[in-house]
């Protein structure tokens, strides 16, 4: 048994309020040196329970499916995403964040291999997108694993820590060959 076959990614559910704010507080500081910050009142139980609550409602509409990445003890130590999910263009982009303890394990590579499953399968989708910032080279390196390939430059993608950054934009061509 490998340790990732401990590991989990399930949809984000309500009672998950009160675990993804702590996952989210420990790993502000490791997030925001990578990706935009979020807005303060994020971090909050009211906060999470409404970002919570916007995710939900856009999988019940088809426009997000929101997973957590658990380990084997039921601890959330990722979180992975389909969002803007277009059924007619058949695409959707994805998002995935890991707990900075949890770096270097195949964490990322196991939520995003697991995310291109669910798009293939649930939402039989045919592209998939992903920006990162140029910063961010070990994401960088999770997309290249999986397939995607580096599609343009995006200048000015983000503002990480007060400045702005440029990133790229990947693609993930999910068509039989």
């Amino acid at each position: 048994m490998t340790a990732l076959s401990k590991h989990t990614l399930r949809t984000l559910a309500p009672g998950d309020a009160d675990a993804l704010l702590a996952f989210e507080l420990a790993n502000r500081a490791w997030f925001e040196r990578h990706v935009q910050a979020r807005e303060p009142a994020f971090y909050s139980p009211e906060g999470v329970a409404r970002q919570i609550a916007q995710y939900l409602e856009g999988h019940a509409t088809g426009a997000w499916h929101p997973c957590l990445l658990l380990d084997g003890d039921g601890r959330i130590v990722g979180r992975a995403n389909l969002k803007d999910i277009d059924r007619a263009e058949g695409s959707a982009e994805v998002g995935y964040r890991i707990a900075h303890d949890q770096t270097g394990k195949g964490l990322a590579t196991f939520a995003l291999r697991n995310l291109i499953g669910l798009a293939r399968t649930a939402w039989q989708l045919k592209e998939l997108r992903a920006e990162v910032t140029q910063a961010n080279q070990g994401s960088a390196a999770v997309l290249r694993k999986c397939g995607f390939v580096h599609a343009r430059d995006l200048p000015q993608l983000a503002v990480v820590d007060g400045a702005p950054v440029d990133g790229a934009l990947y693609l993930l061509d999910l068509t039989p060959a």
